[in-house]
């Protein structure tokens, strides 16, 4: 006797249907087999499986002969305890222990030893994949229930045990639906940890940041330790412009296959701040795995990537950023396959000048030599600066502005110019995917930038002095853009692009 449950499997951030065939074969030495590609975990199900179903008070496996267990499609990888559940459904339909239709169900989960149904990853997109599917039922962990509740259009049913869906599908007792969730009341509630005005001066650092958060532009903080070049970077989230719904279902989904979406959180509703140590590695900061999974960069998506001490981190790990740098994604190559995860993120790096962090300080010794401080500032290199929008010196604070009254211009006030100059650019990429003015590609550049004489003529003479690439060309551009729509000019002006080249990081 065989049988057939329904389940996914998730690649990447997309999902796809894995039919659970279990086919029973009486007589003989009893033998457990699970094929379709399964990892470790899978595999390890079928000890999981037997305990869930004889702790049940069901006919276990070890009594009933051969058991197979095929995952359909076989040629799709299978990874997780997210089979556990459909593999013991569908050892009671093929031993005829319960009946019930499977058609228009989709299960997860895995299982404890005593029944009890275990929190899996992956279960947004696997709901997502249902919807479109037209699966009608998905049966999940109690835990991910609120997570799989913010697709519309499907019966979501919160588990606790193997016996109380067992009594649900046999129509005995039933499983009440998890109600489902309003999505703007969701994002009611923001709290930032550090506010725009908590920082003492530093005004044209501010005015920095303000123009990467319009613009979704890149920006390195240069200067001594201490000037409050990370407090600044941790201000940058409360200027952020709120996400929209369809932003954070995408963040969401990111943070759920990777396994790091926080408990009773249905729905990502912040931007993200992401904060790496120096010492991470490749792998931790792209992605990757046998079975690939986001990176940070890819957690920092439509938020914030925040690199302190830039030069420490390894060449290797920097050279990695320049294709998320430049496209808004990551592509994973393994043998498996290859895959590619969303990396659109706004970088902040962090740096000193020199080892000692002195070199740009008018009152302070700097004690590195000329040799150590060009290998120092040469960790970073010229394609990766040549993809930074933004270079700002970060001087040290005077005693006078620690003590200043002074009210400074808080973040709602800031958020809001922000907020403002992201409707304008709303409505010029209505009809195109692109979102903030840093994500134009040349033929939008060319539509929406005209430059005129005064302008053309900048930037000539900037590029013949500093030796601008093309794509630092474009880059000053895409930021006079942004300060034009921050003043709500329909035209890039002369000023505009001026104010752009002085944030260029410059070489003569």
């Amino acid at each position: 006797m065989s049988s057939k449950v329904l389940s996914a499997a998730t690649l990447g951030l997309q999902s796809e249907v894995v039919e659970v065939e279990v086919d029973i074969l009486s007589g003989g030495l009893h033998q457990f087999n699970i094929v379709g590609l399964p990892d470790l975990a899978v595999k390890e199900s079928r000890d999981r499986v037997g305990s869930a179903i004889k702790n049940s008070l069901f006919k276990p496996p070890h009594q009933c002969g051969r058991v197979t267990v095929n995952l359909a499609p076989a040629d799709l990888k299978k990874e997780g305890p997210v089979y556990d559940l459909p593999i013991a459904l569908g050892f009671l339909l093929a031993t005829k222990q319960i009946d019930f239709d499977f058609k228009n169900k989709l299960f997860l989960g895995e299982l404890s030893l005593d029944g009890k149904i275990r929190p899996v990853k992956g279960v947004l997109p696997m709901a997502l994949m249902a919807k479109e599917k037209g699966i009608r039922d998905i049966f999940v962990p109690r835990e991910n229930s609120l997570e799989a509740a913010i697709v519309k259009e499907i019966n979501v049913f919160p588990l606790d045990d193997l016996p109380q869906l067992i009594l649900h599908l046999l129509e005995r007792k039933k499983i009440v639906s998890a109600p489902p969730i309003q999505l703007e009341n969701l994002f009611l509630n923001e709290n930032h940890a550090v506010d725009m005005s908590f920082v003492k001066g530093q005004e044209h650092a501010k005015r920095a940041l303000e123009i990467a958060a319009a613009g979704g532009h890149n920006l390195i903080l240069n200067g001594p330790p201490g000037s409050g070049k990370t407090m600044l970077a941790k201000a940058m989230p409360s200027i952020l412009p709120r996400l929209t719904i369809e932003e954070a279902l995408e963040i969401t989904k990111i943070f759920s296959v990777s396994g790091k979406l926080p408990p009773k959180t249905p729905l990502i509703t912040q931007r993200q701040f992401r904060s790496p140590h120096h010492s991470a590695s490749a792998v931790s900061l792209v992605g990757g795995g046998t079975f690939p999974k986001p990176g940070e960069i890819s957690l920092a998506h439509r938020g914030i990537l925040f690199m302190d001490e830039f030069p420490e981190f390894s060449r290797c790990v920097l050279e990695n950023l320049r294709q998320p740098l430049e496209d808004g994604i990551i592509t994973v190559s393994r043998a498996q396959g290859t895959l590619e995860f969303p990396a659109r993120f706004t970088l902040i790096a962090a740096m000193n000048p020199c080892p000692c962090g002195n070199a740009t300080d008018p009152e302070k010794t700097c004690s590195c030599s000329p040799a150590s401080i060009i290998k120092y500032q040469r960790k970073i290199s010229g394609p990766i600066l040549d993809r930074i929008d933004l270079y700002i010196e970060v001087p040290r604070i005077k005693f006078e502005k620690f003590n200043e009254e002074k009210n400074y211009e808080s973040s709602a006030i800031i958020r809001e110019r922000v907020e403002k100059s992201r409707v304008i650019q709303k409505e010029r990429f209505l009809e195109s995917k692109t979102i903030a003015n840093s994500e134009m590609e040349s033929l939008e550049i060319k539509k929406y930038c005209p430059l005129d004489s005064a302008c053309q003529e900048l930037m000539k003479n900037a590029v013949s002095r500093f030796y601008l690439s093309a794509r630092a060309y474009y880059r000053i551009i895409k930021v006079g853009r942004t300060i034009a729509d921050l003043e709500g000019s329909a035209n890039i002006s002369a000023n505009h692009i001026a104010e752009a080249i002085q944030y260029r990081f410059k070489t003569e």
